[in-house]
């Protein structure tokens, strides 16, 4: 019982059925090999035929030996034959047994060398957590199998380290944004409350001044929903139009107007999230923008794909910030008290919902000042 409980609890690791099965196709090539040549030796190799002697020419009269006649020679032959046969088959088993267990033990050192890379790439891996995600395998030697599967682990350790430097700028630019309107409303009413000789007015005042935060924390708390939303993928797809969406959101008192120049464009996505991201294009647009400035929209079909592009007059954005302006709580003037109210994810919502429809987002800075972005599904 405990022999075969150690056997039902023994790892086959590749090591050893990499070992097992060289054995087996040594014993098994050889087996064949083995009776390919006894049945060549026994059934396919003619008999030699025995004949009597001759007998000798001499002068005088001779009387010949008795001498066994031909059948008798053939059984003996025969006899012969078959114990040479028998002592070939034993010398050949116990040969090809020997080489067997020489096999597998050559087997089991090729194996162990071969996995070595592999033995050392998993205590590599054991070793990476979330504090040391920089860590890399970097496997040098061939370009076989085993340095494509570590080069592979690698661009994925890649990718979730920027996916957690993301999380935690994420979060604390969250955290940020959310705590700071907190302060100032708390504050707000402690300095109110705390006057006792506080008006009807000033009272009304300071509650006005706390609905408009919380009604910022809530664009704030529904942009983030939206990001995670997006983030996360599609759950459905529907046809759609970027030209319909487009119109539907464009307001004539809105200042500066938008030009228009609206084509059919008809796609297929989640229509929520397009809208918000042709709505959030035309926002960021309108609202990073220079007294007398211009914003414009388009929509249509541009080397076979359904886009929409948005471009404004607005501030000279150096081209290295472009990709910045697409992260979460990253604003191009780095204030906070600008005047404008602005969340800070209107673009960061923009690409994660063009990553969510498989579509391609490209932005260029306007040599006169201003943004150029496009988004093509």
């Amino acid at each position: 019982m405990r022999l075969a409980s150690r056997v039902r609890g023994r790892r086959w690791t590749i090591r050893l059925r990499l070992t097992l099965l060289y054995g087996g196709l040594f014993l098994a090539a050889g087996a064949l090999l083995l009776a390919v040549t006894y049945v060549l030796v026994a059934y396919a190799l003619p008999l030699l035929p025995v004949e009597a002697p001759p007998a000798p020419e001499l002068g005088g009269p001779f009387v010949p030996p008795p001498t066994p006649s031909v059948p008798d020679l053939s059984d003996q032959l025969g006899r012969q034959r078959a114990h040479d046969l028998r002592q070939f088959l034993a010398a050949s088993g116990i040969a090809l047994v020997i080489m067997a267990f020489v096999s597998a033990w050559l087997g089991w050192l090729v194996s162990g060398r071969a996995l070595r890379p592999l033995r050392s790439m998993t205590g590599t891996v054991r070793e990476i957590s979330a504090r040391n995600l920089h860590q890399r395998l970097d496997r040098r030697g061939p370009n076989d199998e085993i340095k494509d599967l570590a080069d592979t682990f690698d661009g994925l350790l890649g990718r979730l380290e920027a996916a957690f430097e993301a999380q935690r700028g994420f979060v604390a630019n969250a955290s940020h944004e959310l705590r700071t309107p907190l302060t100032f409303e708390r504050s707000l009413l402690e300095i109110t409350l705390a006057n006792p000789d506080a008006s009807a007015a000033e009272l009304r005042a300071t509650c006005q001044r706390v609905l408009a935060g919380n009604q910022h924390q809530e664009r704030l708390i529904e942009a983030l929903l939206t990001l995670a939303r997006s983030q996360r993928g599609l759950d459905r797809r529907e046809p759609l139009d970027l030209s319909e969406i487009a119109a539907a959101l464009l307001d004539p008192a809105q200042e500066p107007p938008v030009e228009a120049d609206l084509n059919p464009a008809p796609a297929t996505g989640d229509p929520r999230l397009v809208e918000r991201l042709v709505a959030n294009l035309l926002d960021n647009a309108v609202r990073h923008n220079i007294p007398g400035g211009h914003v414009k929209a388009w929509t249509g079909t541009d080397a076979g794909r359904p886009t929409v592009r948005v471009t404004n007059t607005g501030p000279i954005i150096p081209p290295d910030q472009v990709d910045a302006l697409f992260e979460p709580f990253r604003r191009l003037d780095a204030t906070r008290t600008s005047g404008r109210d602005g969340l800070g994810l209107g673009l960061s919502i923009v690409a994660a919902v063009a990553a969510a429809h498989d579509a391609e987002l490209t932005a260029h800075p306007l040599p006169q000042g201003g943004l150029d972005v496009k988004v093509a599904f």
